[in-house]
């Protein structure tokens, strides 16, 4: 499957567009992380838990958009765009969101 941010494939032409696809994650941080992070800021420096965090968020998202595209029929996703958001009352829980054009390209 080719995933892109571009509107095109180079050195290919789409064949067939399939629709708007999405792949969502919503992630929890624990205790443990969010205190690990604290430190992190109260120190300075870049917070490892909160980058691993939002690596596997996106990946999995990245994932669960690959795989409705493939079930559409489709072999590639473009314009695809990556979106974050914070949710809770606490801003303890993590959203990402990516969307995209499921296409046939040869």
């Amino acid at each position: 499957m080719i995933l892109t941010t571009t509107p095109s494939i180079e050195g290919k032409t789409i064949q067939t567009y399939h629709g708007i696809v999405f792949g969502e994650v919503i992630s929890g941080v624990n205790v443990l992380k969010d205190f690990a992070a604290g430190l992190s800021n109260f120190f300075g420096g870049r917070s490892a838990t909160y980058e691993d965090e939002l690596l596997n968020a996106r990946e999995q998202a990245l994932a669960e958009l690959s795989e409705r595209a493939a079930r559409l029929g489709a072999n590639a996703v473009v314009g695809i765009d990556v979106d974050y958001e914070v949710l809770g009352s606490d801003n303890g829980m993590l959203m990402v969101t990516v969307s995209g054009t499921a296409v046939t390209a040869y």
